[in-house]
């Protein structure tokens, strides 16, 4: 009986496995294709960035492992959904703001979910390390949206933004700023200006830097525990 319950944890623990893999290529595809389509003006630029968003919060609805999980990132995508379509009959930087929030939601909800999945006990397998990679990508993506966020909030948080885009095309440059902020190149062309802004560069560099060193840790002890057994 308690092996049992052993085998029926692991398989649990082991369920979210493939949307590890399936989230680490759609971040890819964002990064080096959908964010910079978006960013150069193409006409179907917008769209494709929306549908990549949402594929992403469908993506974490499938990890969901409880009702609490799969009613937030529910919540994450009708939000998304609801503010695209209102905002093109009526432009207005409110509904921008509700989806990036549901954005945002998605995303803390996402690195939480991936995490649990990477760190959890049991086997190391391809999908986890790969699941590894995509937590870390996922943090950048999370710190993007915050100061996208603040920004719609808190004009001129962020200086050297090219001015009159609009919030999609905006996310290319965000994304460029907080991947240079969590792995501390910081080029300097795009600057924080507002002090919540620069709390959070700093805490996003912390974190940069002890992420890969925390990460092999754990997956190191893991995988000598289960060499013990």
């Amino acid at each position: 009986m308690a092996d049992h319950a052993v085998r029926h944890r692991s398989r649990r623990r082991r369920a979210p496995d493939l949307p590890l893999t399936g989230l680490l290529v759609l971040q890819c595809f964002i990064l080096v294709v959908a964010a910079p389509v978006a960013a150069m003006g193409f006409a179907r630029g917008r769209a494709l960035l929306e549908l990549c968003v949402l594929g992403f919060s469908f993506l974490v609805l499938l990890m969901s492992d409880s009702p609490v999980t799969m009613a937030i990132s529910g919540l994450a995508v009708v939000f998304g959904v609801a503010s695209s379509i209102l905002e093109l009959w009526i432009h207005s930087n409110t509904f921008v703001l509700v989806g990036e929030v549901g954005g945002l939601t998605a995303l803390v909800l996402a690195n939480y979910l991936v995490g649990r999945a990477v760190l959890a006990p049991g086997e190391i397998t391809l999908h986890r390390v790969l699941g590894a990679v995509a937590l870390y990508l996922g943090l950048g993506m999370m710190f993007a949206s915050a100061y996208r966020i603040a920004c719609g909030l808190l004009p001129g948080a962020v200086a050297n933004i090219p001015a009159g885009i609009d919030a999609w095309r905006a996310y290319s440059s965000m994304l460029y700023f907080s991947y240079s902020t969590l792995t501390s190149l910081g080029y300097g062309d795009i600057v924080p200006v507002h002090p919540l802004v620069r709390a959070l560069t700093n805490l996003e560099a912390i974190i940069g830097q002890l992420y890969p060193a925390t990460l092999l840790a754990r997956l190191v002890t893991l995988e000598l525990e289960r060499h013990r057994r």
